[in-house]
């Protein structure tokens, strides 16, 4: 397989079959994901570089991509970050030998939802591939009850939200992280909770992953001056509430 192109594509994937993108710049990698997604039922798309990834999500913009970080042409953290700067908002998940904390971050940052460290169980892998794409909302079983608190409201089914009747923009990342808060609203959760329940991880990140996203929010929902509703408990962590 070359390194600098994907492989062909079909046009669609099959009625109810995922599309998965798949890229790495290691064939052997390449072919046994992609005998192993198909086992399981998936629709894998092959790219075996960044600019060939960059290249397959804007030709047919996949359910999740699954994404190497180490390669040569451009790396899998600045192909995170070029698609989410794009306005590509589908699931991606990072896969790396590099087991630092500082580079997960890194990774989470960019855009990514998730970080799985080589070597890893094909059964990890998979797990965490079915809760992105469950939190993408590609199963029926997601929450769809409106919240509302003070005049912010979100749709989870219209992946709308509104503050007195203005719609706002969120991407998803942040439109799950306000989802979080409203489910819990009056309730005080720590960085480490949110860390959890809005990327799926449960280590103590030494980064600022979450202030980051909180002040995307806070921008967003008190524009043109709103009273603010997420709260910081100094040393705790966050809460969304009227005051």
């Amino acid at each position: 397989m070359s390194s600098s192109a994907a492989s062909s594509t079909s046009p669609s994937s099959p009625a109810g079959v995922i599309d998965v993108l798949v890229v790495d710049d290691d064939a052997a990698i390449l072919s046994s994901l992609s005998r192993a997604l198909r086992l399981e039922g998936y629709d894998p798309r092959l790219a075996a570089g960044g600019l060939a990834a960059l290249e397959a999500v804007k030709q047919q913009p996949p359910a999740l991509v699954i994404l190497d970080v180490g390669m040569p042409d451009v790396d899998g953290v600045a192909v995170t970050r070029r698609l989410r700067a794009d306005g590509f908002d589908m699931p991606i998940c990072i896969l790396s030998a590099r087991d630092e904390i500082t580079d997960r971050v890194a990774g989470l940052e960019a855009g990514a939802d998730d970080y799985v460290v080589k070597p890893f169980a094909l059964e990890e892998l998979l797990a965490r591939m079915s809760a992105l794409l469950r939190r993408a909302g590609h199963t029926a079983d997601s929450a769809s009850e409106v919240l509302q608190v003070a005049d912010l409201r979100l749709d989870p089914a219209r992946r709308e939200v509104s503050r007195d009747g203005v719609e706002i923009e969120l991407t998803r990342r942040e439109f799950e992280l306000l989802h979080t808060l409203m489910t819990h609203a009056d309730r005080v959760l720590s960085r480490a909770q949110l860390l959890e329940l809005v990327w799926g991880y449960d280590f103590a990140a030494d980064g600022n992953v979450v202030d980051v996203f909180v002040g995307y929010l806070r921008r967003k929902t008190e524009e043109g001056g709103r009273p603010r509703l997420i709260h910081t408990k100094r040393g705790v962590g966050f809460m969304l509430a009227e005051r």
